[in-house]
């Protein structure tokens, strides 16, 4: 029986208007015709490095073990920052030490995930023969994973790395009655998604309890089972597709409605027992 085909995700900020990505895709199926490529996303907002590593932190469960996910998003091109391969959680990584990683590595580290494997990508019989100082997406990454999905060992690319750039992960602040989080993802939508899972919300509530949720200017009491159940144009809390409290506006923006932007806090706050 054949093998089957490793998966390849892109997740990039070229968007698909230009020929980058098209590009990409084309050098791994040079060196590995079967390559099963996914298109994660393209619609990461341009260099912003915490968009993206939440987004692949969000994705890589979905997906089967052996995955390989090339990640540009890459302010740093053509400097001296480090690129790189990170094998966490039966997952490859083929990114910029930039950041990227952090959610996962946060994540995995909490769990206890054993090994973290990193190595620094320094053999330049996996790039393309010429390799350019704005496109490392096509000259390394690209063909980096293509060989790694045919089976190239992690050590094969370059020398272990045992330090990674990490981004500053938003915590969540809890006293007495009042949890504080905050903004860390924004949809297409306007839907503001937090840091407050659905484990961290039921541990610091129970049901003899009321509560206030309070996004901006909006005041909510109670989580909604679906955006239907509010009024249309109301604020609304609700647990997303990604198990976190997020605060959206039944046929609306949460964004533009309230005015709130990734990095600002979501207050809960107990108020009382029920009667």
């Amino acid at each position: 029986m054949n093998e089957r085909p490793r998966i390849i995700t892109l997740t990039t900020d070229f968007g698909t208007s230009d020929t980058y990505v098209g590009i990409m895709k084309g050098v791994i199926l040079s060196i590995n015709p079967k390559a099963q490529i996914v298109d994660l996303t393209h619609a990461i907002p341009p260099q912003d490095i915490y968009e993206a590593a939440f987004s692949i932190y969000a994705a890589r469960d979905y997906f089967p073990k052996g995955t390989i996910h090339i990640i540009v998003v890459d302010p740093g091109v053509g400097s001296d920052r480090q690129a790189i391969v990170s094998h966490i959680d039966n997952a490859f990584f083929v990114c910029p030490d930039n950041g990227v990683l952090s959610y996962l590595l946060h994540s995995a580290e909490s769990a206890g995930a054993h090994p973290i494997d990193s190595v620094a990508i320094q053999n330049a019989a996996y790039y393309l023969p010429e390799v350019s100082n704005t496109f490392h997406g096509r000259d390394i990454f690209a063909p980096v994973a293509a060989h790694l999905s045919l089976g190239v060992p992690l050590g094969d690319i370059g020398p272990p790395v045992k330090t990674l750039v990490r981004l500053s992960i938003p915590k969540i602040d809890t006293s007495g009655d009042t949890l504080i989080g905050q903004i860390i993802k924004i949809d297409r939508f306007g839907n503001l998604i937090t840091n407050i899972s659905k484990g961290t919300f039921e541990a610091f509530l129970n049901d003899d309890v009321n509560y206030e949720i309070r996004a901006g200017n909006a005041s909510l009491n109670r989580l909604n089972s679906a955006y239907a159940d509010a009024e249309i144009g109301e604020p609304l809390a609700i647990m997303g597709s990604l198990a976190r409290l997020e605060i959206a506006v039944n046929g609306g923006n949460a964004e533009k409605q309230l005015g709130l932007k990734r990095g600002e806090t979501v207050v809960i706050r107990k108020v009382g027992q029920k009667i």
